[in-house]
């Protein structure tokens, strides 16, 4: 591993860690992390992942925008849940982008496992969406993408 790659995992850890105890520092420490990690991922011509991390840094910032905004009202902002509704419609939805886009990788590219990898890259960003919501199904999504 390099230090580049070192770095972003403990920063990684760090913002897990202070996510969970519902610290806005968070953020800022994601956003280094996700900085860190689309450089280790550009020197290894992984595109696709660096293209994801930028997805990653603007949700991110969004996140500490909204958590921040949040933080002025009286009570902070509440950690909430989206319903069994929504819920199933957020599922439905990322299991149809997970099929498009995993066929169009599967047609286009070389990609030795394109569904599996849509499923990652639509998955990460629902539950990097609700993580920035506060919502709590996205530690569910995230469980799902690290399986």
């Amino acid at each position: 591993m390099s230090p580049a790659e070192i770095a972003g995992t403990v920063l990684g850890v760090i913002g897990v860690a202070l996510m969970v105890r519902r610290n806005a520092w968070g953020w800022p420490v994601g956003l280094v992390q996700v900085v860190i990690s689309a450089w280790v991922f550009l020197e290894a011509k992984l595109y696709s992942d660096v293209l994801l991390q930028v997805f990653f840094f603007a949700i991110q910032a969004y996140g500490w925008w909204h958590w921040r905004r949040g933080a002025a009202v009286e009570g902070g902002l509440p950690v909430t849940r989206i319903g069994g509704a929504a819920l199933a419609k957020w599922a439905a939805a990322g299991g149809v982008v997970t099929l498009v886009w995993g066929e169009v990788m599967r047609r286009g590219t070389d990609a030795a496992l394109p569904h599996w990898d849509a499923f990652i890259l639509v998955f990460s960003i629902l539950s990097q969406w609700l993580q920035a919501r506060k919502r709590l199904e996205n530690w569910a999504g995230w469980m799902a993408v690290n399986a």
